[in-house]
């Protein structure tokens, strides 16, 4: 049996000690904002990309501050025989401007400490925000 890889990028925002997600209307629960790297698009390039697709027209944000800070493997929740190869980025600055829900985007939520962790992706919880508790990116306000 062969096994597929696909490689995927998430990119972690922080505003107040709460991590910003979204809710895609095709799932169950909340992801981080990121998506499929394209072929011939670097995991940088795709954290950009989708950032701009997920957060809207109205979001600001600065492309030269999105640092590189872990990669894992993991099997898809959605079918076991895949892989998936993450690269997380985080935003090194403040992101501005208005979030913009669309056909792929139901709602955005920053997900705080203290929030029910039951609303979370498995790589949200079993990665992202294990990371951010470590790294006092998550803390209560």
């Amino acid at each position: 049996m062969d096994e597929k890889m696909i490689k995927v990028v998430g990119t972690m925002f922080f505003r107040e000690g709460k991590l910003l997600i979204d809710k895609p209307r095709k799932r169950p629960t909340f992801q981080m904002i990121g998506g499929r790297v394209e072929e011939k698009e670097t995991p940088l390039q795709a954290a950009i990309r989708e950032c701009h697709e997920e957060l809207g027209e109205k979001a600001i944000f600065d492309a030269n501050k999105f640092d590189f800070v872990m990669d894992f493997i993991e099997i898809a929740t959605s079918d076991p025989n895949l892989k998936i190869h993450m690269h997380i980025f985080i935003y090194q600055g403040e992101l501005l401007g208005e979030l913009t829900i669309s056909e792929e985007i139901e709602k955005f939520m920053w997900f705080g400490i203290e929030d029910d962790i039951h609303l979370l992706s498995n790589t949200l919880k079993n990665e992202i925000i294990p990371y951010a508790t470590k790294h006092k990116l998550l803390y209560k306000n």
